[in-house]
């Protein structure tokens, strides 16, 4: 390999890179210290001191970004730690001896904790294990009993206690969890043995070829996909194969016996060659594929976080980065190398140089028609690089191999510059988050801008937004929401300073809530500065649930009145009527005409005691009186019908309601009559009304009743006979119809009873009425009943050209011939006068 420019040290076909130089001031580096870094370029949390038993000498809890810069510090006050991890959230987890696990924020801030059981709690916890699995953040425990626990996902605690590992007296020399078939598993090695810990089982495994040189295994590792397994056995042989334990990768002799510190596996994604790394004190080797090992010497004590394409190496002074060399990179920067990315690097180099070289290698990279390939691998190591100065090389080199391209897509070219941007603006010190291209790719620009939010890197997660184009609700909108609830639980500022910052800074972002920036005011105690921010919520639907919430009841009802949401407003109702006593319910609803009235029309329905008591504490006599007159129609007992009408009447008695008293009087009158027919006739009438009574006696045949109720109520006579003659004529009494016609002159005339005859289809008994129909109705009553003659003699004697159109409009030209022709000179007479 060619020397790398920058810090960057080749290891054989692994490279090193220099991450950082720490910015923390540790006095005896990481010795004596408890260390979880997370993965993805993650936080790194220390707890200095975790032996310490003495109140006097606390141990010091410690969070730090990747660089080394200080984000959290504080005293352990709490029990004995055994193990510290971090969530996929970077939270970060405590599990202490009882099996107690204290969950903090990336700034030391409390959040929960949670038990892994009563058995755990007893027995204590010997050693422990956070992992990351499908399902989320995971818990392995082995307890004092020699048995473990998990916990797949500590935000939906589902305990698992696995079978017990038969023979197993003391604690077993190395264990640990993988993940296979969506499913969380432990492998525990008791001497040379090998088991595997399920829901239901415990199984015997064997590796196969693992050196029979082995009296025990000393030290395990899982791969950071859990594809691969990693076994050190106290001969000093690294076994690698697969997880499952079906597939030998292969075997190497470390010449080294005694058990190490730390096993890590160092493999990118897709990669052919197995790598593993194991460290003692002050000593580092990498195993792979062939029987030799790489050794490096450590200077200080350091500490191996797996990660997706390599380990990252910590120790008090630097962060460095182990992996792989990229393919692409290899191509490009081996000694000699005549790949096509190669020979593009060299063509660009001695184009600056304006040397004629440029072309012959452009030539020969031609020829081979390789340069789409050439340009793409100089792009794509440009990716895996972490120097500035050498992705600037090989994208110039690529964008140089494009000039001379006609139909090159540009999207790979163009999204790896911007990818770039963004990796080297969160590789800054100042942040701490060293991704690689394959970690970021993994880990979705989604992830990174939460990452950053939840740093409180909100000016950094807005410029990635615009940068990379993100749409605004899933971007800046977002990014403004968390900083204005992070701003919210500032205690320096006032509420109005605050709430104005907040308006200003969020006026053209779309689709934010104010709602839960709210929210997150009240919770931090400050009450006012939610409502202010509650003025800028457009949504009612959204203001009035947290004003509810606050106890600012007549405000929540006044919002709910404005939006002119029926649905909203009820719900506010409902609630003051659960939270308030009767009287400042009903005081509160006077107060507010549109919510008072919806609550009287939900009581007409639900509640018609409540609905009696509003209209008396209103002394609201007139809607009172209808309401005991309402109730009167709907009580089927005659006795109760006449208590509620007693009422209705004094209490309108009381208040001069002349015309009220009146109707109820009328009213008491008919329902007396309904209950007397009932009695006698044994006909339903009980709450009809006048109508409908008349109606049903005239159907019934009472018709001396119904004249009765006719006079006693003076119904008007057009009324009457319009009900009598309908009722005749649904019965088919036409004798008896004939007869009514003839007792006295209509008052509704007699075209009604030709229409009713015609209706139910008796032509015969509509004619007796045709000649009793006034002039006016002559024509269309001899039109009802067919005869077209006598509707031509009517239309031709009035000499009414309208009427006249009429019955030519129903003449038919073959057999009205003779007709038509009368009436069209009946027609020309009446248009000349």
């Amino acid at each position: 390999f060619v020397a790398y420019r920058g810090q960057t040290e080749l290891l054989g076909p692994l490279r090193k890179i220099e991450l950082y130089e720490m910015g923390w001031n540790l006095k005896d580096g990481l010795r004596e210290c408890l260390v979880a870094a997370a993965p993805y370029g993650g936080p790194i949390a220390l707890l200095k001191g975790h032996y310490r038993r003495s109140p006097s000498a606390r141990p010091q809890l410690e969070i730090y970004s990747s660089s080394g810069l200080p984000l959290a510090s504080f005293p352990w006050k709490s029990g004995v730690v055994k193990q510290l991890g971090w969530t996929v959230s970077d939270d970060l987890l405590c599990v202490q001896e009882d099996g107690t696990v204290l969950v903090y924020d990336l700034w030391g801030g409390f959040k929960r904790h949670f038990s892994m059981g009563n058995e755990v709690s007893q027995s204590q916890v010997l050693e422990t294990k956070i992992f990351h699995s499908p399902y989320g953040t995971g818990v392995a425990i082995l307890t004092g009993a020699l048995r473990f626990t998990l916990a797949t996902n500590i935000d939906d605690i589902k305990l698992r206690r696995l079978p017990e590992v038969p023979g197993l007296q003391e604690a077993p020399s190395c264990w640990a969890v993988l993940t296979q078939d969506r499913q969380s598993k432990v492998l525990v090695a008791n001497g040379s043995q090998l088991f595997i810990l399920d829901n239901t089982a415990c199984t015997p495994v064997t590796p196969p070829g693992l050196s029979p040189q082995a009296s025990s295994i000393v030290h395990m590792c899982v791969s950071f996909s859990y594809k691969y397994l990693a076994l050190l056995t106290d001969s000093g042989h690294v076994w690698m194969g697969t997880s499952n334990l079906k597939e030998k990768l292969s075997e190497v002799d470390t010449k080294i016996k005694t058990p190490p510190k730390q096993m890590a596996w160092c493999r990118r994604p897709k990669s052919q060659q197995p790598s593993a790394v194991v460290m003692w004190d002050g000593l580092l080797i990498v195993v792979g594929e062939c029987k030799e090992t790489i050794q490096y010497h450590l200077d200080d004590d350091s500490v191996l976080v797996p990660e997706l394409d390599g380990v990252r190496i910590i120790s008090g002074t630097h962060h460095e980065l182990l992996q792989e060399v990229p393919g692409a990179c290899e191509e490009i920067f081996k000694i000699a190398s005549m790949a096509p990315g190669a020979l593009l690097l060299e063509a660009h180099k001695e184009y600056e140089k304006e040397s004629q070289k440029a072309d012959e290698y452009l030539r020969e990279i031609k020829e081979q028609s390789l340069l789409s390939e050439a340009v793409r691998q100089c792009v794509e190591a440009a990716g895996h690089e972490h120097e500035p100065e050498t992705q600037k090389t090989l994208l110039r080199a690529a964008s140089f191999g494009k000039c001379f391209l006609s139909n090159f897509p540009p999207e790979q070219f163009v999204s790896m510059c911007r990818d770039l941007r963004v990796l080297n603006a969160v590789r800054d010190y100042t942040v701490g988050i060293p991704l690689t291209h394959t970690q970021f790719k993994q880990m979705t620009v989604q992830v990174l801008i939460d990452r950053l939010v939840y740093r409180k890197l909100y000016p950094l997660a807005i410029e990635v937004c615009r940068y990379l184009k993100t749409p605004e609700y899933q971007g800046v909108s977002r990014v403004l929401k968390h900083w204005a609830c992070y701003k919210v639980q500032q205690k320096e500022e006032s509420d109005e300073v605050i709430a104005k910052a907040v308006s200003v800074k969020l006026a053209d972002a779309a689709g934010i809530s104010y709602s839960e920036i709210a929210t997150k005011a009240y919770e931090s105690g400050r009450t006012e500065l939610a409502i202010k921010l509650l003025e800028f919520e457009p949504r009612s639907g959204e203001q009035v649930p947290l004003l509810l919430k606050m106890k600012k009841s007549p405000l929540a009802l006044s919002k709910a009145i404005e939006s002119g949401d029926t649905d909203l407003v009820y719900t506010v109702v409902m609630y003051l009527k659960n939270e308030l006593n009767r009287g400042d319910f009903f005081m509160m609803l006077r107060n507010q005409p549109v919510a008072l009235s919806l609550y009287k029309q939900f009581c007409k329905h639900q509640e018609q005691d409540t609905l009696k008591d509003l209209f008396n504490q209103d002394d609201d006599h007139e809607e009172l009186g209808n309401f005991y007159v309402k109730a009167s129609y709907k009580d089927q007992v005659a006795a109760w019908v006449r208590v509620h009408c007693q009422c209705t009447q004094n209490i309108t008695s009381v208040n001069y309601f002349f015309l009220l008293s009146q109707t109820t009087e009328d009213e008491m009158r008919l329902l007396r009559f309904q209950r007397k027919l009932e009695e006698e006739k044994d006909e339903q009438l009980v709450g009809f009304s006048l109508q409908d009574t008349m109606t049903t006696l005239l159907s019934v045949g009472l018709h001396k009743h119904a004249e009765q109720l006719y006079k006693d109520f003076r119904v008007p006579d057009k009324r009457f006979w319009w009900l009598k003659l309908k009722a005749l004529a649904e019965k088919e009494d036409w004798e008896e119809l004939e007869k009514f016609g003839k007792t006295k002159k209509s008052p509704i005339g007699y075209l009604p009873f030709v229409e009713v005859c015609i209706k139910h289809h008796n032509k015969y008994e509509a004619k007796k009425y045709v000649s009793k129909v006034t002039p006016e109705q002559k024509v269309k009553a001899h039109l009802a009943v067919g005869d077209m003659e006598g509707a031509a003699e009517a239309a031709i004697e009035r000499r009414n050209e309208s009427e006249i159109s009429t019955v030519l409009s129903r003449c038919s030209a073959t057999t009205d011939h003779l007709l038509m022709e009368r009436l069209n000179r009946a027609k020309a007479t009446a248009v000349k006068k």
